[in-house]
């Protein structure tokens, strides 16, 4: 069986790579969706979907994993931040409060059956200054992770709790990966 990730997220593929499921990446050509009257589960996983369509069309014989991540505050998706002041603003946001992430997958088997699901991780940021931002991003490059933050990068200096899964906040929930792929 040929496994396909849908995906350029290194993070992705480090936590399968560390599952030791054996994989090709095809990254998707699909464009994302950002409608904040979705609410979460329904957004990430119709992502995910749009994801794992667009490379299941080029390999139809593999099963292909599309996942999407995000953060949600206040109802609102936070997606990847376009430059260093939106970041800035992100992180803002989350300071002192509880926010969830949220990933959806969609694994397409050969034949076009497919499933769907998602994962919702709650996570608690310390109250964070100026001065605790800019030495967050000294050290990790935020605009490549949605909510400008990577709980794997020195996520102990700004993440006080996390209320669920890891994996989930770092992009993908494996055991559910896991159990998909049978």
């Amino acid at each position: 069986m040929t496994i396909v990730l849908a995906s350029s997220s290194p993070r992705r593929r480090e936590l399968l790579e560390r599952a030791g499921i054996m994989f090709e990446v095809v990254i998707s050509p699909a464009e994302e969706i950002h409608d904040a009257a979705l609410g979460p589960d329904v957004l990430c996983e119709l992502n995910a979907g749009l994801k794992a369509e667009a490379v299941a069309a080029l390999r139809p014989e593999a099963v292909v994993i599309g996942a999407d991540t995000l953060v949600f505050i206040d109802g609102q998706p936070l997606g990847k931040p376009t430059n260093l002041a939106e970041a800035r603003d992100m992180l803002r946001r989350l300071a002192g409060r509880v926010h969830q992430v949220c990933t959806g997958v969609c694994v397409i088997y050969p034949g076009g059956e497919r499933n769907s699901f998602h994962d919702l991780t709650e996570v608690v940021f310390h109250e964070l200054d100026e001065e605790a931002i800019t030495a967050y991003f000294s050290l990790v490059n935020p605009l490549d992770k949605a909510g400008a933050y990577g709980i794997q990068e020195h996520g102990e200096r700004i993440v006080s709790e996390i209320r669920g899964d890891f994996d989930t906040v770092m992009g993908l929930p494996v055991a559910k990966v896991i159990a998909a792929l049978g």
